[in-house]
């Protein structure tokens, strides 16, 4: 898992090698079974914290007014997770963050963040990098989830997050792609995709 950082950090900074390595040891990194809840709907949380996912999959969810469950997220591989309860007085989380996979995860707070931002310029820079692509992401993924069919959006998972499909349990997928079960069914057989098609040669 370190050498992944190791490869992110070469990718994004101009860090030497010996700073590359201080950043990994000083860094929290934590194992997560499958099933563990990180954040619970409503909890008080630290605005401050943050993770980062170096393997595994964490599902982003909500119950809505009529108490059904929502799910808003997936986040894998070299994906953040940032909590969006800072604007909110009483600092409850609107979602739910729950691992799907056995995870491991890189757990992060502000304060130790900017401790090392002014001792490492290119560290703040990678930050701000990665931060910008996650919100152009994002923006970008919520734009084309209002104005497309639920078939487009299901063939958008097939082009940008396949792995997906063989992931996450069904419902969850319709959940997120805001469409029943049955007709994430009828979709997939529309378009003659399965997991085992997408599956690398």
């Amino acid at each position: 898992m370190k050498e992944k950082l190791l490869q992110y950090m070469a990718k994004y900074t101009n860090l030497n090698e010996a700073d590359q390595q201080f950043i990994l040891e000083s860094l929290n990194i934590q194992g997560f079974t499958k099933g563990t809840q990180l954040a619970g709907q409503g909890d008080s949380l630290d605005p401050t914290k943050c993770y980062f996912v170096l393997s595994g999959c964490v599902r982003q969810y909500q119950f809505n007014v009529d108490g059904k469950e929502i799910t808003t997220n997936f986040y894998t591989e070299e994906q953040a997770i940032l909590l969006s309860n800072f604007t909110r007085e009483d600092l409850s989380s609107k979602y739910s963050l729950t691992c799907t996979e056995d995870c491991v995860l890189v757990v992060g707070d502000m304060e130790s963040e900017q401790e090392m931002y002014q001792q490492y310029s290119e560290l703040e820079k990678m930050t701000r990098r990665m931060m910008e692509t996650y919100l152009g992401q994002t923006q970008n993924e919520f734009a084309n989830f209002i104005s497309s069919t639920p078939e487009e959006r299901y063939k958008s998972i097939i082009e940008n997050r396949p792995d997906l499909l063989t992931r996450v349990p069904q419902h969850q997928l319709a959940s997120y792609l805001g469409i029943t079960p049955e007709s994430l069914s009828r979709i997939k057989k529309r378009t003659q995709h399965t997991p085992t098609n997408l599956s690398p040669s």
